[in-house]
């Protein structure tokens, strides 16, 4: 089971980081309210970034709620494969509630990862600790 902790190795935190899945973006999960870039990494384990305009987000209140919430969705995905993620907000999440943000990101953890496996069937086996064959 994967640890309760959110350290800073599972986050992208220099430029450098957000620009290789910007110029390398293998899978994206499009969403209504959120956008999900991403490509794979061979750390084993799955790094995210997040990114959330004023624009679209007034308030900064409104933009650490939402931070907050898709920090903990993924904290809590126990099966993520290894690759760098960008999270990118879009209009109208300031008018969502907390269960809804939740419920619609779990839905996109779900997918990243089917889309993950479809894209590249072979990767499982690069780490034994991937957990293959479950989900």
């Amino acid at each position: 089971m994967k640890a309760l902790n959110f350290p800073k190795s599972h986050r992208l935190l220099r430029p450098a980081d957000y620009g290789k899945v910007f110029d390398d973006v293998q899978l994206k999960v499009p969403h209504r309210n959120f956008l999900i870039l991403a490509t794979p990494n061979n750390l084993g384990y799955a790094r995210i970034g997040l990114v959330f305009a004023k624009k679209n987000l007034k308030l900064s209140v409104q933009r650490n709620r939402i931070k907050r919430q898709v920090r903990e969705t993924f904290r809590l995905q126990p099966d993520l494969p290894g690759m760098d993620i960008i999270v990118l907000g879009r209009q109208g999440l300031a008018d969502l509630d907390n269960h809804t943000v939740r419920a619609s990101l779990n839905g996109l953890w779900q997918r990243l990862t089917k889309k993950y496996h479809q894209l590249s069937p072979s990767r499982p086996a690069e780490s034994p600790s991937a957990g293959e064959g479950t989900g």
